[in-house]
């Protein structure tokens, strides 16, 4: 019997998936425990809306992230931090501070695990730091540490 997989089910199949199954193990398990359903002219159908729609919308979100890749270009963004003697920073510069700034000064709200820092900003000046938006879209940016 064909099914298609709801759920993931291991060692079976994944969710989305359609496999031939015996129908022993389709009807007493997958069926009853709502795991599958069978693979009718009407639930392939609904498969395929679902990919599509799945696959509009990563096209979708693919554009909205080379439109943000295309606004950070060579953009440099400005954190302020505290010192002490010498020009040496209290803690330092994370990318938690850097996605703050981002939002503050462009608008562009980015996710402080996407900021990946060259190295550690533990004193004022000019750093580099890459913005991965997605896999294959990345941004770099300069990182500007000025004195509050």
């Amino acid at each position: 019997m064909k099914v298609i997989f709801i759920k993931d089910v291991k060692g079976s199949g994944k969710a989305g998936e359609m496999k031939e199954v015996s129908d022993g193990y389709a009807r007493n398990f997958l069926l009853s425990k709502g795991l599958a359903v069978e693979a009718n002219a009407k639930n392939m159908s609904d498969l395929a809306g679902k990919k599509s729609s799945e696959q509009h919308k990563a096209d979708v979100a693919k554009e909205e992230a080379r439109a943000t890749a295309a606004e950070l270009k060579d953009k440099i963004v400005e954190v302020k931090a505290k010192a002490g003697a010498g020009g040496k920073l209290f803690g330092s510069v994370t990318a938690g501070h850097v996605a703050e700034a981002l939002e503050k000064q462009m608008g562009i709200k980015v996710e402080k695990k996407k900021i990946n820092l060259a190295n550690e900003i533990k004193a004022f000046g000019s750093y580099s730091a890459e913005v991965k938006l997605m896999p294959g879209i990345s941004e770099k940016i300069t990182v500007k540490v000025v004195e509050e």
